[in-house]
């Protein structure tokens, strides 16, 4: 997730105890996805829709997170 932010998101999962829970929880959700895609975890079109929609909430929230702390970096 987020890739080319590699150590803003180093030093928030540090620095910051609710970033480093949501990208814990959006790690997690990640798995089941691919566990669900390639036939490892049994999940409805409906539960898997909604576990994609909590980890694109989550993403979301963490880049906004992101975007903040290398704005405050710099200024």
């Amino acid at each position: 997730m987020l890739s080319e932010y590699r150590n803003e998101i180093s030093e928030l999962k540090q620095k910051n105890a609710h970033f480093a829970k949501i990208f814990e929880r959006h790690n997690e959700l990640d798995q089941k996805a691919k566990d669900a895609d390639e036939g490892r975890l049994h999940l409805s079109d409906t539960e898997l829709e909604q576990l994609k929609k909590e980890k694109l909430l989550l993403k979301d929230e963490a880049l906004m997170m992101i975007l903040k702390y290398k704005k405050d970096q710099e200024g």
